[in-house]
């Protein structure tokens, strides 16, 4: 089935290779950037660009109910290529405006535009302390103190305005990715997934899934994915 398709980051790591399968797929999509230069490579793959700041309410409200939606799919963030770890401080503390910030107006116009459903991107990496693997159900880290504080902050932030908005809210808590563009060629920390594997689990959660949360990440003793492979049908080798 084609959908009419919102997709804000389609310029970043996962968002370009999501955009290009969404279209090989028949979708029509509209993607954002910030850079009008990147313009030119959305279209290169039949997508419909829109340069916007997440920031600017009133501008992403209109672009999202021009596209006119049935679905929304959150994959912004603002991270330093590679993830440079001399750069990740104060990555971490513009990528957690954005969650909080930006997922509200993003959520704000897609039920405005009456989209039905939302997909966004979160984290694997938040729980709090306890027995493991962790499901979907354990609370997240909100005794963090420091930086993972600031970051785990904004993931609560996040999950809350899209779980709690009146349309279908599916967040994907992705586990430390790793392929191309991700700054790691292998597996890579605790609960690592690979970045088209994360791509999947976006293709999939557009028509399975109800609303709430799924661990999208490889087996490992610390996070579980038993729910994305039950209810979304994803697996990370498939």
């Amino acid at each position: 089935m084609s959908h009419r398709i919102f997709l804000a980051g389609a310029t970043g790591v996962i968002g370009l290779r999501l955009a290009a399968l969404l279209r090989e797929a028949g979708h029509r999509v509209t993607g954002t950037t910030r850079a009008a230069s990147k313009a030119d490579s959305l279209r290169a793959i039949g997508v419909e660009p829109v340069v916007v700041d997440v920031f600017d309410a009133e501008l992403l409200a209109r672009a999202v109910a021009a596209a006119e939606p049935e679905i929304v799919i959150h994959q912004l963030t603002d991270l330093p290529r590679g993830l440079d770890p001399t750069r990740m401080e104060d990555a971490i503390r513009r990528n957690a405006r954005l969650r909080i910030e930006g997922t509200r107006h993003l959520v704000d116009a897609a039920v405005a535009a009456g989209a039905r459903r939302l997909i966004a991107q979160s984290i694997a990496w938040a729980y709090a302390p306890g027995p493991a693997p962790h499901t979907e159900d354990d609370p997240l880290d909100l005794g963090a103190q420091g930086i993972r504080a600031v970051s785990v902050g904004g993931i609560v932030a996040l999950e809350r305005a899209v779980l709690d908005a009146p349309l279908e809210g599916i967040v994907l808590r992705y586990g430390q990715l790793y392929g191309p563009g991700t700054g790691a060629d292998a597996p890579n920390g605790a609960s690592p997934v690979h970045v088209d594997a994360a791509v999947r689990a976006a293709l999939l959660a557009l028509d399975r899934g109800s609303r709430g949360t799924y661990n999208i990440t490889e087996p490992n003793p610390h996070v579980s994915a038993d729910k994305a492979r039950t209810e979304l049908g994803w697996r990370p080798d498939a």
